[in-house]
């Protein structure tokens, strides 16, 4: 019993914000889970923000990234809607010239970060044809039907939420947050996952668990009042 703890112990994958953060660099295209205000990791996002990295590609469902915004932080957004509490400040900036963004249907985003975790090099949508979207990628035709092809969209980052974790990674959310967060942890070289609670290894349903352990290399436990406020 006590050799099966100390094994535990040494796989736990749970640390500290600043623990966590560290292996993200400049440079770097992160991914920020979360669908609208359901399962988006707040703290971590935030946190990432006050360690001042620059030149970042920021992917996520929608533009609230106004805490990168200082010189040389921000450099591109992809996502598919500009909206969120900071938007605003993200879309002067890109009208400004300092900021690139991407705007991707929600489908087609979804299934370009679902296609990186598949390893799969891009996806056919008819999504954007005839259309300044569809523009800018290829066209093709296959059984008779016109599609563009979509690249896939990788990320050296993942930044995920979850409801609860065990010491190993798998991590269940709930909800609307299972859209984008499972997607984005597969996509991902490197995923950090924030939870509100961690739990012994076992102790979590397997038939819950949304994102499993394989896929995330850090787990930061923040309740949502501490987290967020």
């Amino acid at each position: 019993m006590t050799a099966v703890a100390d094994d535990r112990t040494m796989l736990s994958k749970v640390m500290s914000v600043e623990e966590a953060l560290a292996p993200i660099a400049d440079h770097s295209t992160v991914m920020v889970g979360g669908f609208g205000g359901a399962g988006t990791p707040v703290a971590l996002r935030e946190a990432l923000a006050l360690r001042q990295l620059r030149h970042l590609t920021m992917v996520a469902n929608n533009s609230d990234f106004g805490s990168f915004l200082y010189p040389g932080g921000l450099k591109r957004v992809i996502c598919s809607f500009p909206v969120g509490h900071t938007a605003p400040q993200v879309l002067a900036a890109v009208e400004a010239g300092d900021v690139k963004l991407q705007l991707v249907p929600q489908g087609t985003l979804a299934e370009r970060i679902r296609a990186a975790g598949a390893g799969l090099g891009g996806v056919l949508t008819p999504t954007g044809l005839d259309m300044e979207f569809g523009a800018a990628y290829q066209e093709m035709e296959f059984n008779g039907q016109r599609w563009l092809l979509v690249p896939a969209l990788p990320a050296d980052a993942a930044l995920i939420k979850g409801a609860i974790a065990d010491t190993r990674g798998n991590i269940v959310c709930r909800y609307a947050g299972i859209n984008f967060n499972p997607v984005m942890a597969m996509a991902a070289r490197y995923t950090v996952a924030q939870v509100e609670r961690v739990l012994p290894v076992g102790e979590i349903d397997p038939q819950a668990v949304t994102v499993p352990s394989v896929l995330v290399d850090a787990v930061v436990e923040l309740p949502t009042k501490t987290a967020e406020g």
